[in-house]
């Protein structure tokens, strides 16, 4: 994040907490070392099922394309996420929807 110039406020680590996603303690740990409830809270993810575990718990989502993850030859479902509130090709196009949304 930083060598992209980034600003992201703080980027978690599932080890913090000693649970590992999808267990809802990341994601409610998250928001409760904020001190923010977890709708002001946003998981960035290319993996479906961390975002439907961070939206059960109330966090917002945002979905990034990243159609090598799994490999070349991955069957995997890289397409948009119609349940996120954000759905990007890249970090860069995640940060103009946002950017555009605070106007």
């Amino acid at each position: 994040a930083r060598g992209g110039r980034l600003p992201w406020d703080v980027i978690f680590s599932a080890e913090l907490f000693r649970h590992y996603k999808p267990d809802p303690e990341v994601y409610i740990g998250a928001a409760a070392l904020l001190g923010l409830p977890a709708r002001a809270v946003m998981l960035v993810a290319a993996h479906k099922d961390d975002l439907a575990a961070a939206r059960r718990c109330g966090l917002r989502t945002a979905f990034v394309q990243r159609p090598l993850e799994h490999g070349l030859a991955s069957q995997a479902d890289t397409s948009a996420d119609p349940r996120a509130d954000f759905n990007a090709e890249d970090f860069v196009d995640l940060a103009r929807q946002l950017e555009g949304q605070a106007r």
